[in-house]
């Protein structure tokens, strides 16, 4: 088992999330593409990484970030062909860099070839029957069928000329699949074997744990019976490919143990960790984190997750710098303040912390740059149904997802070519040009360099990565742990400066380490300790 376990390359991974619309513009219209993608593979490469998740590529009208698919089994054109995503997969695979793609199976777009049918159908017509159409409340249906909310905002449903209504959990352009019907679950087995064959190595789930419901009993839409009937299928038949594929589910579920079912050996092989990266800058809460996730993961002995950030939460310069450091959706608000001078400080230690922690971690784009949140944009460019669902209230995260700066002192600092003929989708801060991928390089102090060398760590020292890790004797404020005989990490969440255990060696660490040796605050230190 430990040598099947070795050779499962999801279990140790640093994985390196693509929002494709900000990572790079090859053709110069102000969007990222596949072509600004591939010119960028050499950066990534010597990063470090071992492979890419990329966020949903397909045809969609970006009612919300492209997660309203009208197309499972294209390219959208913003972004480039077909031929173009396999050209991708084949030079990211020769750079030694795995590719992971988003499927998107609780909705799809309201522009979608069998929702438009949907549409264009009577009540009770088959087509209807694909997704979750009913009739309203009230003498004239004009009440919708349930008072089910929309994680968006707003009620979960919308209607539609003839009366009836339709369900959506997410926005109102994004309408739910009925997954009791077997249509669609065969749909989306043949949708996960056409990208299997054409090379991808994981597939990540979008909203993993919703898709079975009946929402005119029961406004309960997570993890209800028969979900797992779905992934079990998906798992046979990416081990029906060699090397197997990995299935990589977003999960947001407080039940530690009804998230663990979703990781047995016939199901999925991985999924995100999102209690830590809820988790507040306090030492003792990221501790029990740490503690649950591997206690969590281990009967089924599935490999830990560790993330700070993505293409939906604050990112972490600006969260570490506030006074209050979790993050959660419901409490998301405008004008909070932030010290990003101290958030960046945490942001580094942060770093070291999770890339030393037994199993995979993912790195959100601009994360390695100590990019913060982009908070004062105007609200006439805001794209996201958050914001516009919640009335302003909540920002929305637009902010997490301006495209990268790689190089110049002034926008579009290298986003899009020299000769591009608009503007980048979303308006980067002007100071950023000091955070531009060639301002860091080569600059011992950057955010770049910690990561490059980080990485570089991580990927030689035979004790990161899948592994056992025993905590070592610490101050409360202070996380210092073993991942064998050899290696240290010692994370200071404390005020005061922290004395290191007895080493060899320090091979890292997030700030300079003070005169006398000791780990100043809101710091990290990787030491070699034999």
């Amino acid at each position: 088992m430990a040598d099947q376990h070795h050779q499962a390359w999801w279990r140790s991974a640093a994985i390196y999330q693509i929002y494709l619309r900000s990572f790079a513009d090859g053709n110069g219209d102000g969007v990222g593409d596949l072509a600004g993608l591939r010119s960028r593979l050499p950066y990534l490469a010597g990063l470090g990484i071992d492979a890419i998740w990329i966020v949903p590529w397909y045809p969609s009208p970006l009612a919300d970030g492209g997660y309203d698919v009208a197309d499972f089994r294209a390219i959208d054109p913003i972004f480039g062909t077909l031929a173009e995503a396999e050209k991708l997969i084949e030079e990211a695979h020769a750079a030694g860099i795995r590719v992971i793609c988003d499927i998107v199976p609780n909705h799809c777009s309201y522009q979608h070839a069998w929702f438009q049918k949907a549409l264009a159908s009577a009540p009770g017509s088959p087509e209807r029957d694909l997704f979750w159409f009913r009739k309203g409340r009230g003498p004239d249906g004009e009440q919708a069928p349930t008072d089910l909310q929309s994680i968006f905002g707003g009620s979960a449903w919308t209607r539609v000329p003839d009366g009836e209504w339709y369900l959506h959990l997410f926005a109102s352009e994004q309408p739910d699949f009925n997954w009791d019907h077997p249509a669609v679950r065969d749909e989306f087995e043949d949708i996960v074997r056409f990208w299997l064959d054409r090379g991808i190595d994981g597939i990540r789930i979008d909203s993993a744990a919703v898709l079975i419901k009946d929402p005119l009993v029961s406004d309960v839409y997570e993890d209800n019976e028969g979900i797992h009937e779905i992934y079990q299928s998906w798992r046979r038949i990416s081990d029906t490919y060699t090397p197997p594929r990995a299935l990589i589910g977003e999960l947001w579920l407080p039940d530690h143990e009804a998230f663990a079912r979703y990781l047995e050996p016939n199901e999925l092989h991985t999924a995100f960790n999102f209690a830590f990266l809820n988790a507040p800058w306090e030492a003792a809460k990221l501790r029990y984190e740490i503690d649950m996730t591997l206690e969590v993961h281990a009967p089924v002995a599935a490999p830990a997750t560790w993330v700070l950030s993505n293409h939906d939460v604050t990112r972490e310069v600006t969260r570490f710098g506030r006074e209050v450091t979790n993050f959660a959706f419901a409490e998301k608000r405008r004008d909070v303040p932030s010290d990003l001078d101290l958030g960046a400080r945490r942001a580094r230690a942060a770093a070291l912390l999770i890339m030393s922690l037994p199993g995979a971690v993912y790195l959100y784009q601009g994360e390695e740059l100590g990019l913060e949140e982009v908070e004062d944009l105007d609200d006439a460019l805001r794209e996201d149904p958050m914001f516009h669902r919640s009335g302003g209230v909540n920002p929305g995260r637009d902010g997490c997802r301006v495209p990268l700066p790689w190089s110049g002192t002034e926008a579009p600092f290298g986003f899009s070519p020299a000769d591009a003929t608009g503007e980048p989708w979303l308006p980067q801060p002007a100071a950023w040009a000091g955070k531009t991928v060639a301002a860091q390089e080569g600059d011992p102090a950057s955010f770049l360099e910690l990561y490059r060398q980080a990485l570089r760590i991580r990927r030689t020292e035979p004790s990161l990565g899948d592994g056992p890790m025993r905590w070592l004797d610490s101050d409360p404020e202070v996380l210092a742990f073993a991942r064998d005989d050899t290696f240290a990490n010692v994370t200071n969440l404390g005020t005061t400066p922290a004395y290191l255990p007895p080493h060899r060696e320090v091979l890292i660490s997030s700030v300079p380490l003070n005169a006398d040796g000791t780990l100043p605050s809101d710091a990290s230190a990787w030491l070699r300790l034999s």
